[in-house]
């Protein structure tokens, strides 16, 4: 689940991690401008979108957001964080960015928006707050979108290294990889009660569509 493992300092080259270490980098930062042209293509008028986490479980978002930042953006979205630490401040925050008709919120790959997807999810179908999340899971239990890796598919791929480590090779001489693989699932009821119209050729793109 290393999302940065140069910045979160478990590497210090991703073509030769060296030391005792190799494996998947989860989620490129670079999938924030993704989730932003997906939740574009579906909310006219999106001029703000909130990237929620927890600082206390995932410390490193803010590099992580920091480092989009710098990429040359193809977008006038704003892009902010939210930072929320219980249940009670997930609800508040939410409540908050309803207030604004024209923003969007990603929910980002930390343990603890996980484990508060169904207040997520509750709270902005009641402020109408669209939702993209990594994990499909937000999609089937009513958020709006998903885009994120096949976690499937990565650890499927991970056997090989392990079958080349367990022959003697080093880990550190093994190249860390990115996802190569990514899947969208769009939820048409969610869009429905949030009064958004998705086109046929967006719902083309999708791996998965919840009717």
């Amino acid at each position: 689940m290393v999302l940065d493992p140069l910045g979160q300092g478990f590497i210090s080259n991703l073509a030769r991690p060296g030391a005792n270490i190799t494996g998947f980098q989860f989620i490129d930062f670079e999938v924030v401008g993704k989730w932003i042209n997906l939740l574009s293509d579906v909310k006219p008028g999106l001029s703000q979108v909130a990237l929620m986490f927890n600082p206390d479980t995932s410390a490193y978002f803010d590099n992580y957001l920091r480092s989009f930042k710098t990429l040359q953006q193809t977008s006038s979205v704003e892009v902010k964080a939210v930072h929320v630490r219980s249940v009670a401040e997930v609800e508040s925050a939410i409540a908050q960015l309803g207030r604004n008709p024209d923003i969007g919120l990603i929910a980002g790959s930390d343990v603890f928006i996980v484990g508060a997807r169904k207040a997520i999810i509750k709270a902005a179908e009641e402020h109408r707050v669209p939702v993209i999340s990594p994990y499909r899971q937000f999609v089937v239990e009513g958020s709006l979108m998903s885009y994120g890796p096949d976690t499937a598919d990565i650890f499927r791929r991970s056997s090989e290294y392990v079958d080349r480590i367990l022959k003697g090779e080093a880990p550190g001489n093994l190249p860390v990889q990115a996802p190569n693989k990514y899947e969208l699932a769009v939820n048409l009821r969610t869009a429905k009660a949030l009064g958004l119209t998705i086109r046929e050729s967006f719902l083309l793109l999708a791996d998965e569509v919840i009717e």
